[in-house]
């Protein structure tokens, strides 16, 4: 390891290469980084460009006692971002509103013209979204028309040179806004909202940081929704998981005993592997109000009938996707295949596919486009990228009129087409790829320390601790374990899917390091054979019993 700098001297060696690598070498930015501080690191919400604007809007609404509607997306960041917006308005008493959460294959993603029309029909004078918005301009339009002015709030990018004619937008993704955070999530944006209204409005009933309550949600999708956790964002996932640890949301606790999560030791892991892909399943196998319903309930009976429902639903889900996946694999084999991978069948529910792609792009390395047929018979898909393009640039960049619409990340999207142009969109897609520049994708591993098998033990883990929470831009550390000898190897689960390796420290200590769904190459590590070891550090709470052990990234042979 390095020596020690004089600005991190007070930092163990393993945290000062910890901080290096993660480009950290000022004292004032380790502390920073290490100590989230609510003070500091949560910024004032006015500084939102439109903010003020928003604000008083809503406060007129709830003054004049004018109908509401809250209008949020389907997934594990606008579901959170609705029970949010909720939860205030419940607190305040403002009973004068009501969610509404598009259905994901009736409906398609976004506000919609005929959502819209039935919301005016039943006399709500204010829409206000969450995590979507930015991109329906007709939509919003539509409301204008009809005498319902909408508050957009959403993170996604706005097209170039249109934004909807809404009441006023609050995103930070738009020219002029200054915020010091361009990228929050759907959730972080609603937080934020909640925050300025209870900054200028006067509710003296509401004790001073209640809003605190609320950071349960704001932190699970903004760990959910995968954007970096950096600037405050590192805060909002920090103080997020130390109220997701002791929330009192009947359903919440429900799912997670039910799947035999201990509440108190909650990670991020959790919440990625765990609860949000079954807040997500409700809407791709149902209907995501269940999600809503199961995160808001009050109720012990219904939190138990709903995170039964979610289970159970997503179960289907992980069954039907792994039979697209193993047809869709199966059908490009059989093909010479493009650059950009494009693959469907009219069978297939468009609201899985995300999965299926993802699994598309670590099997080809090359991005995937995956498509289906939605409940209005048109062709949607889902796409993700291997990280060498960023999927919006991709479509945008392709032909006009080659989607009926498009959007999302750099890393994934969704996007829809006529039945003419399916056929021909693999060609076009990858015709644009090649003309588009490309980000590097390393083949090699990267690892931030090698250690020895000594090293792993609960000091270490405290250490890496320190980094916690992990997720985009703030990976867990991979350390390697060189010339590492294996002394068992056992399969476990259902059909032996997943993968023990033991190894030893010096004393003859056992080290166990473990592989989820391990991939032949892993499955092919013997007895007594000597390895390099890629691995993360983890804490099991398996039974409740605390045991640290390694999950396993990659193994290599020796030589």
């Amino acid at each position: 390891m390095p020596a020690k700098t004089e600005e991190l001297s007070s930092f163990s060696p393993l945290v000062q290469k910890l901080l290096s690598v993660r480009g950290i070498v000022g004292r004032d930015d380790a502390e920073r980084f290490l100590n989230p501080n609510w003070e500091r690191d949560i910024y004032d919400p006015f500084g939102i460009l439109n903010m003020d604007k928003a604000v008083s809007r809503v406060l007129r609404a709830v003054k004049d006692n004018e109908k509401i509607v809250l209008y949020t997306d389907y997934d594990c960041d606008g579901i959170p971002a609705g029970v949010i917006l909720h939860d205030f308005f419940k607190k305040i008493g403002h009973t004068n509103f009501e969610n509404y959460i598009p259905h994901r294959h009736n409906e398609g993603y976004g506000v919609n013209i005929s959502a819209v029309e039935k919301i005016a029909e039943n006399g709500a004078t204010l829409i206000i979204t969450a995590d979507l918005g930015i991109t329906d301009i007709d939509a919003v339009a539509r409301a204008g028309e009809l005498g319902v002015d909408v508050i957009v709030t959403d993170h996604h990018l706005p097209q170039e040179g249109k934004l909807p004619p809404a009441f006023t937008i609050l995103n930070s993704k738009q020219t002029d806004d200054t915020y010091q955070d361009k990228m929050l999530c759907g959730a972080g944006v609603a937080f934020k909202l909640v925050q300025a209204l209870l900054q200028k409005g006067e509710f003296n009933d509401i004790p001073a940081g209640w809003e605190k309550w609320l950071l349960d949600m704001a932190g699970l999708s903004t760990v959910a929704d995968m954007v970096p956790l950096k600037n405050e964002n590192r805060a909002l996932a920090y103080f997020g998981l130390k109220v997701l640890r002791k929330s009192r949301r009947k359903g919440l606790q429900m799912l997670l005993r039910k799947n035999r999560i201990n509440q108190e030791h909650l990670t991020e892991d959790d919440i990625g592997f765990m609860i949000a892909p079954r807040l997500n399943a409700a809407g791709r196998m149902d209907h995501p109000l269940r999600a809503f319903e199961l995160l808001s309930t009050d109720d012990d009976a219904l939190a138990e009938e709903l995170s039964d429902h979610l289970n159970h639903l997503n179960d289907q889900r992980k069954a039907i996707v792994a039979a697209i996946t193993k047809d869709a694999k199966r059908r490009l084999r059989e093909r010479e295949a493009g650059e950009v991978l494009v693959v469907g069948n009219p069978e297939w529910e468009p609201g899985i596919l995300g999965l299926a792609a993802n699994a598309l792009v670590e099997e080809f390395s090359r991005p995937a486009f995956v498509w289906g047929r939605g409940g209005d018979g048109i062709i949607k898909g889902s796409c993700r990228s291997d990280g060498t393009v960023s999927l919006v640039e991709l479509m945008q960049n392709a032909p006009v009129g080659t989607f009926l619409g498009f959007g999302g990340h750099a890393a994934s999207g969704g996007w829809s087409v006529s039945l003419e142009n399916i056929h021909t969109l693999e060609t076009i897609l990858s015709e644009t790829y090649r003309g588009m520049e490309k980000k590097g994708v390393g083949e090699e591993l990267f690892v931030d320390v090698e250690l020895s098998f000594d090293d792993v033990n609960w000091k270490t883990y405290g250490d890496i601790e320190k980094f916690a929470p992990f997720g985009m831009e703030n990976p867990k550390p991979v350390f390697l374990f060189r010339a590492a000898q294996v002394f068992a190897v056992k399969k476990f689960g259902k059909v032996g899917e997943h993968l023990e390796l033991q190894f030893r420290n010096s004393s003859g200590g056992k080290i166990p390091a473990i592989a989820f769904f391990a991939s032949e190459k892993l499955f092919g590590a013997k007895v007594g054979e000597t390895v390099n070891l890629a691995a993360t550090f983890e804490k099991s709470m398996f039974r409740n019993y605390p045991e640290l052990r390694l999950r396993i990234v990659d193994i290599t042979n020796n030589q």
